[in-house]
């Protein structure tokens, strides 16, 4: 539980539910050396036309995402204080919390690339949507490197 715990500290910051998006940001700045909105600025590459659209779509796309990810957040800490007892009930709760989530966070993407069609056009909104899956792929990866399996510290035990 303490790897998991510390895990969320440092991808979501020491108040976890609070300070999510500013430890989201730490970490993409650590793995890019920008924020997030200059490392989307800067791949997509709009027009000052195109940006001038492109940015309330984003930043309401943000606030929603970021909104959404306290749920996540509520999920891993959930884990971590149910991991070593966790029964059939609790692992089937929490798996269909994280199927939720990830189904409500595909569904946002879907919903922003549909309005990020209309306004910035067609490749640009493809590019949004590949950089936006890969900086999450990128920042789960390293949350779930840090979450032991279920099971996993059992098996540690028997060693």
């Amino acid at each position: 539980m303490k790897k998991i715990l510390f895990v969320l500290s440092l991808a979501f910051g020491m108040n976890a539910t609070a300070q999510s998006s500013v430890d989201e940001i730490k970490l993409i700045q650590d793995l890019y050396g920008k924020s997030k909105a200059e490392v989307v600025k800067e791949y997509l590459g709009l027009t000052d036309v195109q940006a001038t659209a492109f940015q309330p779509i984003y930043d309401n796309y943000e606030s929603e995402r970021k909104a959404l990810s306290q749920k996540k957040i509520q999920i891993l800490e959930d884990y971590a204080k149910n991991y070593a007892t966790l029964s059939d009930a609790k692992a089937t709760e929490l798996t269909s919390s994280n199927l939720k989530y990830n189904q409500e966070a595909e569904k946002l993407l879907a919903k922003t690339h549909s309005k990020l069609v209309k306004a910035i056009g067609g490749i640009n909104a493809a590019k949004f949507v590949q950089l936006e899956q890969y900086l999450q792929v990128t920042i789960r990866a390293e949350i779930q490197d840090a979450i032991p399996f279920i099971g996993e510290l059992d098996k540690t035990k028997k060693q």
